[in-house]
């Protein structure tokens, strides 16, 4: 496979969980245009879990700390088990993180698309 230019996120595979419609679509919209194959959205816990034991070659997952009240780490424990980057898209300060996950980087909702591209893109390249 060629390597995907910085700033790009060609055929990678993006794992979305995000349980409010408009910026599930909206993700899903800014992944896609930056050249990313986007797995879901998803918006529950289980339904991201599922899919996750379902799909092959997931290359990253953005994800939502607070699902309706249900919280992601149970999935970013498998991702990180799976050895798969997890970036956190959350409008939770650093602070209400649980210590063992602040070190995940952490978008503050809502998310800027250039921001959003340039920093996956570099954490794909890394």
């Amino acid at each position: 496979m060629a390597e995907t230019p910085p700033g790009r996120l060609d055929d990678r595979r993006i794992l979305v969980l995000e349980d409010e419609f408009f910026i599930a679509d909206d993700l899903a919209r800014q992944l896609g245009d930056a050249g990313a194959e986007v797995i879901g959205p998803f918006a529950t816990v289980d339904a991201a879990m599922a899919a996750l034991d379902a799909t092959e070659g997931v290359d990253l997952a953005l994800l939502d700390l607070n699902l309706a009240g249900k919280l992601s780490y149970g999935i970013v424990d498998k991702l990180r088990e799976r050895q798969i980057p997890v970036v956190l898209a959350t409008g939770y300060d650093q602070r209400a993180i649980v210590e063992t996950y602040r070190d995940i980087p952490r978008f503050q909702k809502p998310v800027s698309a250039p921001h959003l591209i340039s920093t996956l893109s570099a954490l794909l390249h890394a």
